[in-house]
């Protein structure tokens, strides 16, 4: 069973932040899944906090991106790159060959796939994957459909992950219609997965993954088969979860330290 706490979104990134940190701290070139969109945003601004508070030393942490789109232009500020940019790597102190983001010029495109896979393997693999979740169970750019044994490739944007999308471009018809991302197979070898969701438009999508059946229906569902699996939400996406009284007693008789 995935471990899932409940708790409020600045609980749950604080909590995420300072294992982390804990990580970097007995692991100094720790390899770190980087999730962009708005869900994480917490996480990383505890940390950009938290960095400078207990003085960790970030020179040698690595990371890869979920994914990217395919073909905006280089410096788009809507590419993944621009947004990881600014919202990682400046905050923590890295510097822009530390993180690696899928590569989505279509000139190179068919080839960058493998190119990423193999440079995660190269690494070491990921210890920790943050992840968010889409409304529809998508992770990454993994729609639903899409193969629970994928690895690395490029997708078509379903209309509706086009559309929650376009708060960022000037238009809907700006947004991209492809990317590349990770494959479900691709994320379920990290290490440790760390899942976040927030808000009752999340609540379907949670209470399937955490609970319904494994289905490529629900590309987060996928999680329930790895071994270490921790699901943050708050009480209002969890308020489709059967056994939510029980994962908030879970949670409440465990010390800090294992919470994750």
């Amino acid at each position: 069973m995935m471990e899932v706490l409940i708790l409020p979104q600045d609980v749950a990134a604080e909590l995420v932040a300072r294992h982390i940190l804990t990580l970097i701290q007995h692991k100094p070139d720790a390899v770190l899944g980087l999730a962009t969109g708005s869900t994480p945003l917490p996480v990383y601004r505890a940390l950009e906090r938290l960095i400078a508070e207990w003085e960790v030393d970030t020179s040698r942490v690595r990371g890869f991106a979920l994914d990217e789109y395919v073909g905006l232009p280089e410096g788009h500020p809507q590419s993944y790159r621009a947004v990881i940019t600014r919202e990682v790597i400046e905050p923590l102190r890295l510097t822009p060959s530390q993180i690696r983001v899928p590569n989505g010029a279509t000139e190179t495109i068919k080839d960058a796939p493998a190119e990423y896979e193999a440079e995660i393997a190269a690494s070491g693999g990921v210890d920790l994957q943050l992840l968010g979740l889409g409304g529809n169970g998508h992770i990454g750019f993994n729609e639903p459909g899409s193969s629970l044994g994928s690895s690395t490739r490029v997708k078509t944007l379903t209309a509706q992950t086009r559309h929650d999308n376009a708060r960022f471009f000037p238009s809907e018809d700006e947004v991209p219609r492809h990317c590349i991302t990770q494959g479900v197979s691709t994320i379920l070898k990290a290490r440790h997965l760390v899942l976040l969701a927030f808000g009752e438009s999340k609540a379907q999508a949670v209470a399937a993954a955490v609970e319904g059946p494994i289905s490529a229906s629900n590309p987060a569902s996928a999680l329930q088969l790895h071994p270490h699996t921790t699901v943050l939400v708050d009480e209002a996406a969890a308020r489709h979860l059967s056994n939510a009284e029980y994962y908030a007693s879970s949670y409440r008789n465990k010390p800090d330290w294992q919470a994750l």
